[in-house]
């Protein structure tokens, strides 16, 4: 005797329903992004038997991201650092970035943008600091430097842009400590010479804690992870005809750089901050690091 249960406890048809809601000016590509999105949250709801309680805490806690951005001025941007602690904005990086070359050099790793880039930052003579308000207690300088190449011919890119930021000797960007800095203190860019090299002199990077009084704290309190980020220094390489790369630098030697708390190590981005060789009256350490870029238009392996 058949059963006169339903084959399904809800609606098989519910989501269905919902996506072919959307109308017919809606286009291709936005009937394809949220269309997945509908289907995943609802069987993400399906799956966990989400309860409205746990819906509604869940509503409180989006309205948080807004309200925090708001009342800081927009320079608390919790929304973008919830995305980097669930590893979210990672992987989109990985997705629109991962090029691997047919030949011997690959691309520079991409990592996340991160909250703290700003398009204002100065441009610098080659050689210059950026350490505008002085060398903070505790600051090690550093001298970075080293050759932009294309990746296909192996030969230098004269004129890359090399835009450099990174937090003080105690952890904070610029616009977080305007009682120590001055804006775009620890930013600066600089334009390779025409041999593609760089060099300047910035800090060693320090390892700093994300901010434990917001939604980004509260999410990684209910996993039970720590909010570290490694020691790092942000950078982005540019030049008209190829592809950018906007990455981190992280040094081999950091306690956090086995459990960023953003996902954002690569191997090839760790690198060996070393006693500087040459004398130097400016720097006690020095970084080479050498950047390859991929022309525009450039797919390398599939």
């Amino acid at each position: 005797m058949a059963s006169d249960k339903p084959a399904h406890r809800f609606d098989p048809n519910f989501t269905k329903n919902v996506i072919e809601g959307m109308g017919p000016a809606t286009t291709p590509r936005n009937r394809e992004v949220l269309g997945a999105l509908i289907r995943h949250i609802h069987d993400f709801a399906r799956e966990v038997e989400l309860t409205v309680d746990e819906w509604m805490e869940g509503v409180k806690f989006v309205n948080a991201l807004g309200e925090i951005y708001y009342t800081s001025n927009k320079t608390r941007n919790e929304t973008h650092r919830i995305c980097d602690v669930l590893g979210l904005e990672s992987l989109v990086d990985e997705i629109a970035h991962k090029i691997i070359s047919e030949g011997e050099l690959d691309p520079t790793s991409s990592s996340i943008l991160g909250p703290f880039w700003s398009p204002n930052a100065p441009f610098r003579e080659l050689g210059g600091e950026i350490f505008q308000d002085g060398v903070p207690p505790n600051g090690r300088v550093t001298k970075m430097h080293g050759v932009i190449r294309d990746i296909i011919t192996g030969q230098p890119i004269p004129g890359a842009v090399f835009d450099i930021w990174q937090a003080s000797a105690n952890g904070k960007y610029d616009f977080q400590d305007p009682e120590n800095q001055t804006p775009n203190n620890l930013r600066g860019k600089f334009r390779a010479n025409e041999k593609g090299e760089y060099w300047f002199y910035c800090l060693h990077p320090t390892a700093y804690s994300l901010p434990r009084d917001g939604p980004s704290w509260q999410l990684l309190s209910l996993m039970d992870r720590h909010p570290m980020r490694p020691a790092h220094i942000h950078i982005m390489v540019t030049h008209p005809d190829y592809q950018g790369c906007t990455t981190q630098l992280y040094p081999n030697d950091d306690p956090w750089v086995k459990s960023d708390t953003v996902f954002a190590v690569k191997d090839d981005l760790v690198v060996d901050f070393k006693p500087i060789k040459e004398k130097d009256p400016k720097a006690v350490l020095e970084l080479e690091y050498n950047v390859n870029l991929a022309p525009k238009g450039y797919k390398g392996k599939i």
